[in-house]
């Protein structure tokens, strides 16, 4: 059978699906059409078949638009693929056009509803005309957070089968629980791409007012920055209020050392990859109270729920954390161990998709058989 998989880049597509695409290849080909980037050459050497794509994830040109559904219409008539899957806004959209047109099966997962549906206006509406437009035919739209999903029923987005993911999961075995580091110097952490609606400001805020207050701590910012805060990245970097390690190709290596993950994001993202990875890891986690982030934290069990854009709240938990004792710090971070691994097996997640596959295969054979039936009646 021959899997196409749409997606938006290669650094996701490797690291929060490197299990399924796996599992897929051992019995079926599996083709990416995506942007060409450096996680490339690792899927091609898992077997992939690879057709470059290129778009821009946040342009609103209509013309530009046109073309990618063009480009997927193109694509999918040339393979021919028996199953379509699908992740983040555009492939979703433009994907799911291409394949209602060719009648070709298709899976959805929303990983978010993006700062367009987010903020409302003109956009909004935009979206859910295009997202109910390709949602039509879709076997299966997957959700990674209840409010992704009661948002998109209401507004009548999605009229077929849908399920609940939990997020895209995390590998229990590539990232296990690291000892617990002495507290010498307090590390905090914040790892994600640098930009406003992840939280930095709030993040650059509480790391000037402890690292003044509390000495013995270090904040390390970790990601890809946007332009806009690469002087103040650098500013304070080199005077010491925080340890800049720009894109950190195993994040790992970070949460080895720290003693808390900080991601006071208010991103509307489907289920945060960093949180997850950060409490199987063992440590304790300081984020916001919205979809997304909330699934992961039980506050004051695994770690602190702090306000969205507000650094004296994040301040104020951070202090809470500094307060505690060491073996309360740990038992927090050994408590959102648990808590993956209960709900958020990156194995969860290929089981669904495997069970969805395997049901569109049984449909269409069975299909295939009435039609058959039907012509020699």
């Amino acid at each position: 059978m021959k899997i196409l998989i749409l997606a938006n880049n290669d650094v996701g597509l490797y690291k929060f699906r490197k299990e399924l695409i796996v599992t897929l290849l051992k019995d079926h080909e599996v083709f990416i059409s995506l942007p060409n980037g450096d996680f490339v050459p690792e899927l091609i050497s898992l077997g992939c078949k690879f057709y470059e794509c290129n778009f821009d994830r946040h342009g609103t040109n209509p013309f530009s638009e046109l073309r990618l559904i063009y480009n997927y219409k193109k694509l999918i008539k040339s393979l021919k693929p028996d199953i379509v899957l699908t992740y983040t806004i555009k492939p979703n959209i433009y994907g799911g056009i291409a394949c209602s047109l060719l009648n070709v099966p298709f899976v959805v997962n929303i990983t978010g509803l993006g700062t367009a549906v987010e903020n409302g206006g003109l956009m909004q509406k935009i979206t859910l005309i295009l997202y109910k437009f390709a949602l039509r035919k879709a076997q299966m739209v997957f959700f990674q957070n209840d409010e992704n999903r009661d948002f998109m029923l209401k507004h009548n987005v999605v009229k077929g089968s849908y399920g609940m993911l939990p997020g895209s999961g995390v590998n229990l075995d590539h990232f296990q629980v690291f000892e617990y580091p002495s507290e010498d110097v307090i590390n905090f952490a914040f790892i994600s791409r640098i930009m406003k609606e992840k939280g930095i400001d709030q993040y650059l805020d509480a790391a000037k007012f402890i690292r003044n207050k509390y000495p013995n701590t270090k904040f390390h910012v970790c990601g890809f920055c946007e332009q806009e805060y690469e002087n103040t990245l650098k500013e304070l970097n080199d005077n010491g209020t925080i340890i800049y390690h720009g894109m950190v190709s195993d994040v790992r290596t970070i949460f080895k050392k720290i003693h808390c993950t900080v991601h006071p994001t208010y991103y509307p993202e489907g289920l945060s990859n960093v949180l997850l990875e950060s409490s199987a890891c063992g440590r304790p986690i300081i984020t916001t109270d919205r979809s997304g982030c909330r699934e992961v934290i039980d506050d004051g069990v695994n770690g602190f729920i702090c306000k969205q854009k507000d650094s004296e709240d994040l301040i104020k938990q951070i202090e809470k954390f500094l307060a505690l004792p060491y073996e309360k710090k740990k038992e927090m971070g050994l408590a959102g161990r648990a808590k993956v691994e209960r709900e958020f097996d990156r194995n969860i997640v290929v089981k669904a998709y495997l069970d969805e596959i395997e049901r569109i295969l049984v449909t269409n054979e069975l299909q295939k058989d009435n039609k058959e039936q039907g012509n020699k009646n």
